[in-house]
């Protein structure tokens, strides 16, 4: 094989290895600035109630204990909740990683068999390949491809949790005005 084309080879291997991992890199951006808004916005809304519930007890002593002893409850039981949706959530996460895992190898199997040379530059580490999985488990399949009326049909059917992650996503992505709203009125109805 001539020299010159090996070395177009190795470098055509590297850039599609770093093209790669820069778009596995951008969509666990993405899905983790997703999840740690969602973690923020819960705890914002637990303190939110805690403090309008403490606020509206003061008239009464015996009133507001019974008021913080509820808003405790309440937090108790808003974080089983949101512990148990996102343990749904975290073993689809899980599922996806393993595929994606078993596609990275499978990738650089293949791209060691055709580039022979390049062996390991397609080769994705553990944590990118979580990345991907978390990304994966996006709650409206072909979500990018659909208009604002095809999303807005789809989203009676989400749970909050999984609405939320489709606010974020849009608002970071097409940032579709009616759909955030839409989206926001939702969430709000839902937390009331």
């Amino acid at each position: 094989m001539d020299p010159g084309r090996t070395q177009d080879l190795n470098e055509a291997a590297r850039r599609f290895a770093e093209t790669l991992a820069d778009s596995y890199r951008l969509v666990y951006g993405q899905a983790s600035e997703s999840v740690e808004r969602q973690q923020e916005r819960a705890k914002e809304f637990s303190e939110l109630v805690s403090s309008n519930l403490r606020q509206q007890a003061e008239p009464g002593r015996a009133n507001a204990q019974r008021l913080s002893e509820q808003a405790d409850r309440q937090r108790e039981a808003y974080a089983e909740f949101l512990d148990t949706a996102f343990s749904r959530y975290r073993a689809g996460a899980e599922q996806a990683t393993r595929s994606a895992q078993a596609g990275v190898r499978t990738l650089t199997d293949t791209t060691t068999g055709l580039l022979g040379t390049a062996t390991g530059a397609v080769g994705a580490t553990e944590e990118v390949a979580e990345r991907a999985a978390e990304a994966a488990v996006f709650p409206i399949e072909g979500y990018d491809e659909m208009n604002v009326d095809e999303v807005s049909e789809r989203l009676d059917d989400l749970s909050i949790e999984e609405l939320q992650l489709v606010r974020d996503y849009e608002e970071l992505n097409e940032g579709r005005k009616t759909l955030l709203e839409q989206m926001d009125r939702k969430i709000r109805r839902s937390s009331s």
